[in-house]
């Protein structure tokens, strides 16, 4: 089975919340404000995952949904960590581009999901796709 991308982005961009985490505690002595973003930041490719056995597409599509949440959250805190300098303009611009990123693949699948769902329905109660 083949990876899919917002699986393989997801964690890629876990990999650099966990970094930036490991540098805010260690050189800037941040506890409170990076302990967020880590959980908030690593919390989306783990729905991912856990979206993969979803029971139902309602289920998949909500796993998402609270990963997208979850995304959102997760640039609040970016945003305040810049906006504090503790972490510099650079770091936020790439990480922020890189959590929107997720963000518009995220909405994406989630309404293609809900489209499905409703071509489902009709297709149940026995209308046409056109």
């Amino acid at each position: 089975m083949k990876e899919s991308i917002l699986r393989i982005k997801s964690y890629a961009f876990a990999l650099k919340i966990i970094r930036i985490y490991r540098q805010l505690i260690s050189e800037q002595k941040e506890f409170i404000l990076s302990k967020q973003l880590l959980k908030c930041g690593t919390s989306p490719g783990a729905l991912i995952r856990e979206a993969e056995f979803a029971q139902s597409t309602p289920d998949f599509i909500s796993k998402y949904s609270i990963a997208l949440k979850e995304v959102n959250e997760t640039e609040y805190w970016l945003s305040l960590l810049r906006d504090t300098d503790f972490i510099n303009s650079e770091t936020a611009v790439d990480l922020i581009s890189d959590n929107k990123e997720l963000m518009k693949m995220l909405i994406s699948s989630i309404n293609t999901l809900k489209q499905k769902l409703i071509e489902e329905s009709k297709a149940k109660k026995g209308y046409s796709h056109s």
